[in-house]
Order: C-alpha cells, then sequence, then structure tokens
C-alpha cells in the first residue's frame, strides 16, 4: 500500500469515527434543550369523576395547546436559556363545574407566573411561584 492509500484510508476512517461520534452526543444535548414539538402530561392525580389531567402540546415555535381539567387554551412559550415566558391566548370555556374550573384558572395563573425551567430526563420542571412538572408522553 502506498502514502497516497494510507492516507486516503485514513481520513474514511477518521470520518467514519466523527459520524459516530456525533450520533452518540447529539442525542444527549437534545434531551438537555427545551422540548419544543413535545407532548407533556402534567404530574398530577386526575380530579375526583374525571379522568382528565391537564397536558400541553408545545409546538416547534413555542406555540402550545393546552388541555386543562375542563378547560382548553392555547398560548406560547418564549424560551432564552433557562428563562421561560408563557403568554396566555383564548381559552375555550366549556361550562365546567366551579371546582375544575378554579383548578384551570389556578393552573394558567401559575403558567403565567413561570420564569425558569430545567429538564430531569422525561420531565419539564417549570419553575415560579409554584413548580409545575410535566412529563413527556412516550405513546
Amino acid at each position: 500500500m502506498d502514502v497516497r492509500s494510507v492516507v486516503q484510508w485514513g481520513g474514511v476512517w477518521v470520518g467514519l469515527l466523527v459520524a459516530a461520534l456525533g450520533s452518540s452526543v447529539a442525542p444527549s444535548a437534545a434531551q438537555n434543550g427545551f422540548p419544543f414539538n413535545t407532548e407533556l402530561t402534567l404530574e398530577a392525580a386526575p380530579m375526583r369523576g374525571s379522568k382528565r389531567i391537564p397536558n400541553l402540546e408545545i409546538g416547534p415555535s413555542g406555540e402550545v395547546i393546552i388541555e386543562l381539567w375542563c378547560k382548553g387554551a392555547r398560548g406560547r412559550f418564549s424560551v432564552a436559556g433557562d428563562t421561560i415566558v408563557f403568554v396566555p391566548g383564548a381559552v375555550d370555556d366549556r361550562g365546567c363545574p366551579a371546582d375544575r374550573a378554579a383548578a384551570d384558572d389556578a393552573l394558567l395563573a401559575a403558567l403565567a407566573d413561570i420564569s425558569g425551567w430545567r429538564r430531569q430526563g422525561d420531565v419539564l420542571v417549570l419553575t415560579g411561584t409554584r413548580e409545575l412538572r410535566f412529563r413527556r408522553n412516550t405513546n
């Protein structure tokens, strides 16, 4: 084998090594980023008489669809580093019972008050006056 062949094959092996390392590093970096394009469910038990648990569907640009205990809502997350702002949008009042409407309003107020976020595996933790934990849907 001449020197040119060794250099060419060496370049191929280096390229394959870089590609392999890049693919093993990328998922861990993605796990630590904000979970755009993800559906998450609040870590909470259902309210009595219902199976619903609030969830978020976060789009690629931070737009969010929220299904609450009874109501539905829209909004937007603005994320910069570990800082986050939730801007509420329209709320779909579905003629909810008073206890569920109050729980929905309290959750929307807590979302409007968040200021920070972090990831803990499949859990998005939103921090403000109240900590909210949303688990990534894996189904």
